[in-house]
């Protein structure tokens, strides 16, 4: 038999007051919108969306929006899941390219998703 936390039936936390710490979990809803810089602490876009395998039911990869202007000229890239680091204290992503990478890199525009199967688009990334 499953012995279910006392908070879980009650939905009364006995616990910490961050369970989640050191960070463990996040939600889709948290993730969607964070920023992303790299290591030289550029900014580099913001996590446009999530995508998940549903047949793992795991994060395959995230959606960054990057570039462009009041909604004009930006590239999307799928960059997988793997890739990508979270800096709790900061609040953001960690994707360790330089910000040249990205101006020059294939994307995508947000009227021209990529079909399905992503990994030729998300595979570039392996080769830099």
């Amino acid at each position: 038999m499953i012995t279910l936390p006392k908070e879980n039936l009650t939905g009364v936390a006995e616990g910490s007051k961050y369970p989640n710490l050191p960070l463990h979990y996040l939600t889709a809803s948290s993730i969607i919108g964070d920023e992303v810089y790299n290591r030289a602490d550029e900014y580099l876009g913001k996590i446009k969306d999530v995508m998940m395998d549903v047949y793992s039911g795991k994060i395959d990869y995230y959606i960054i929006e990057f570039g462009g202007f009041l909604g004009v000229g930006e590239k999307f890239f799928s960059i997988p899941f793997r890739l990508l680091e979270v800096n709790a204290g900061k609040r953001m992503f960690i994707f360790d390219q330089p910000k040249e990478i990205l101006e020059k890199a294939p994307g995508f525009d947000k009227d021209h998703w990529p079909n399905t199967n992503l990994h030729e688009y998300y595979d570039y990334w392996s080769f830099i």
